[in-house]
């Protein structure tokens, strides 16, 4: 008997398998597309306060890579007119400092610095209260007994003494390095309320079901229990970052802190010791700063709220709920064929 009609059988079901199989690759792009890009986009874009953060933050971006490309002129004394106003010359938007020097060069050549500093500080300070607080609270016994203690104990070290003798030390003038060394202590406090947390979620029936299934540890971690409470961890970072802008300022403002280059707080410092907080002349040499740090502490709270916003589902829903439904009725359907 021919055998050819088997083969050819057999070159359908292997064509028909592999276009499953390219069929299947494309869904999961295109769901991971959905649920990862653009159900994100929408909800942060549906917020006012969102957007204005992000304008807020992309200002600072940008003269992050204006100081970076170069293309503004370098801080140095004598480039202008002494103790010039702002907009007094459009040269020199922001006015200048008693030697002349253009206090817009002075805000833009610190943005690099200052912006990689307190992304260190706050990655560090969230990242470390994070994987403490959720392995102290889900695994629970003798690992939990052993992280509370130790954040007990970081707990219990005075923040700021601990800061200045590690600066004094270290005298850190890399801005990451910085950034850890502000936030040393300041993941103890975050970890504990994180653990709390984690505490209750992990009693909730759909990680029981999980634990039942043998999902192994890391995994019930990372699906089930950290999209929980990233709205809350998003909050704290953003107050990590806060904390490092503030920290790093006031030290640098008392002269704590070692300095190579021009920054905030050093800029700040100047402008005290120089009559800022007595005369209306130099006034503004005080402002700029203190402008620039608050803009850059405001626009990370509003992005802040944005990020709450992209976490909670039920706002997820609400507002793309075309696209949730369709997933769920594709869920649906694949589970009633199985």
């Amino acid at each position: 008997m021919s055998t050819e009609p088997d083969s050819a059988a057999e070159g359908i079901d292997w064509r028909s398998e592999t276009s499953n199989v390219e069929m299947s690759r494309r869904d999961r792009l295109s769901e991971l597309y959905e649920q990862k890009i653009r159900v994100p986009a929408i909800v942060a874009w549906s917020d006012g306060r969102t957007r204005l953060g992000i304008l807020i933050l992309s200002v600072y971006l940008f003269m992050a890579l204006v100081d970076v490309l170069g293309l503004w002129r370098d801080p140095s004394p004598n480039q202008a007119e002494r103790f010039l106003r702002p907009f007094e010359n459009m040269q020199y938007p922001l006015g200048t400092t008693n030697s002349g020097v253009d206090l817009l060069a002075l805000i833009i050549d610190s943005t690099p610095f200052i912006l990689l500093m307190v992304l260190a500080g706050g990655v560090w300070a969230t990242t470390l209260a994070v994987a403490v607080g959720t392995v102290s609270g889900y695994k629970g016994g003798t690992v939990d007994t052993v992280i509370t203690a130790i954040s007990d104990f970081f707990m219990a070290i005075p923040g700021l003494p601990l800061v200045i003798v590690l600066a004094i030390a270290l005298s850190p003038e890399n801005p990451l390095l910085l950034g850890v060394v502000l936030t040393i202590n300041y993941w103890a406090g975050l970890g504990r309320s994180i653990r709390s947390q984690v505490l209750s979620i992990r009693e909730a029936s759909y990680i029981e079901a999980s634990r039942t299934m043998g999902t192994s540890t890391p995994r019930i971690i990372i699906k089930d229990v950290l999209p929980n409470i990233m709205p809350y961890v998003m909050v704290n970072f953003v107050l990590a970052a806060r904390y490092t802008i503030f920290a790093s300022v006031g030290l640098y403002f008392i002269g704590v802190l070692p300095y190579s280059g021009q920054n905030w707080g050093v800029t700040l410092n100047n402008a005290y010791y120089q009559g800022g907080l007595f005369t209306m002349q130099a006034f503004h040499w005080l402002l700029v700063p203190i402008v620039a740090i608050v803009g850059l502490a405001f626009g990370l709270i509003l992005l802040s709220q944005g990020m709450d916003r992209i976490f909670n589902p039920r706002v997820r829903t609400r507002l793309t709920g075309d696209s949730e439904s369709v997933t769920e009725d594709t869920d649906t359907s694949t589970t009633e064929m199985i």
